[in-house]
């Protein structure tokens, strides 16, 4: 009975032994814990907490731990780039609004100057003036509606769509402007309908954007194209031009908001960049993609990509 006894004695102490070492190593590894995130927010680094431990739940702990401090570096990075593009946006648009607005005063001004104008002159003025004011407004409409777009409750209606006629529709309306720009055109529609589930107006206005995009840069390469094609389960529309095209380097920048073209096209050109963001979105919103390869006077290429409704 005593030899018994003093077993369960031995037992009973290895025991709290064993839980008083547990209870330590999990103490340490607490303060451990402890000590590392408060560090890690003092000082705003994006380290991890590494902990060596052999406790199964202090490791289940240390990943959701670590899981959370990723999640807030994703913010704060989120964050940062969003400040950066707001930076950027009252930049633009403070010079796009800038620029026009005086110009506008200065026709103002000259209109209502007492030396007297020619009927020819007073009529140049104007013309000049209306030209100002609607560029105006359309860089407004422009910007308002990227923010419309960039909400998280817009949303695209969307429906059967034959995207042959889109593509032969939104050619014949540039048709005019193409050739007086004495630009070759090169049209490759399919007789076969191609059908994807769209929006009329939305496409209109990404085929408007960049055929507008192409002729105003690339119309120094003598060509413009669209080819209407399919590609497996996908249809794709290709918009091209052999102008001088967009530097390498800009080429993943050039859909950014309000990246200016100036930046990725042309020297010379202040724009707002906005067509090319408004044109990306509005391909997401219809589940489709919108890419672009270039090489300085053989052939720029945006492709939009959509999946194919099958007959």
């Amino acid at each position: 009975m005593m030899v018994l006894l003093c077993l369960i004695l031995g037992v009973m102490a290895v025991t709290i032994v064993c839980l008083s070492y547990s209870r330590r190593r999990l103490n340490q590894n607490i303060d451990e814990i402890t000590g590392k995130i408060a560090e890690i927010i003092q000082d705003e680094t994006d380290e991890k907490v590494l902990i060596q431990t052999d406790q199964h739940k202090i490791q289940q702990l240390l990943i959701q731990i670590n899981r959370l401090l990723f999640h807030k570096q994703k913010v704060i990075a989120d964050y940062a780039k969003t400040q950066e593009s707001m930076k950027k946006m009252i930049s633009n648009m403070s010079h796009d609004l800038k620029t026009p607005l005086t110009v506008i005063l200065g026709y103002a001004e000259k209109l209502n100057q007492e030396q007297p104008m020619t009927q020819e002159e007073q009529k140049y003025v104007v013309m000049r003036l209306n030209h100002k004011v609607n560029s105006l407004v359309g860089l407004l409409n422009q910007f308002f509606d990227l923010v419309k777009i960039e909400s998280e409750d817009y949303e695209i209606p969307l429906s059967k769509i034959s995207l042959n006629e889109i593509c032969r529709q939104i050619v014949l309306e540039f048709y005019d402007l193409l050739s007086s720009k004495g630009l070759r055109v090169e049209i490759e529609i399919p007789e076969q309908p191609i059908y994807i589930f769209g929006n009329e107006q939305a496409l209109h206005r990404i085929f408007s954007n960049l055929i507008s995009n192409s002729i105003r840069y690339g119309s120094d390469g003598g060509v413009f194209g669209l080819t209407l094609r399919e590609e497996g389960e996908f249809v794709a529309v290709d918009v091209w031009d052999r102008g001088k095209g967009i530097a390498e380097v800009n080429q993943d920048r050039v859909f950014e908001r309000l990246y200016t073209l100036d930046d990725a096209r042309n020297p010379q050109f202040q724009g707002s960049g906005l067509g090319l963001s408004i044109s990306k979105r509005l391909t997401e919103g219809m589940k489709g993609t919108i890419t672009l390869s270039s090489s300085p006077y053989e052939k720029t290429t945006f492709t939009c990509k959509f999946k194919q409704m099958k007959l």
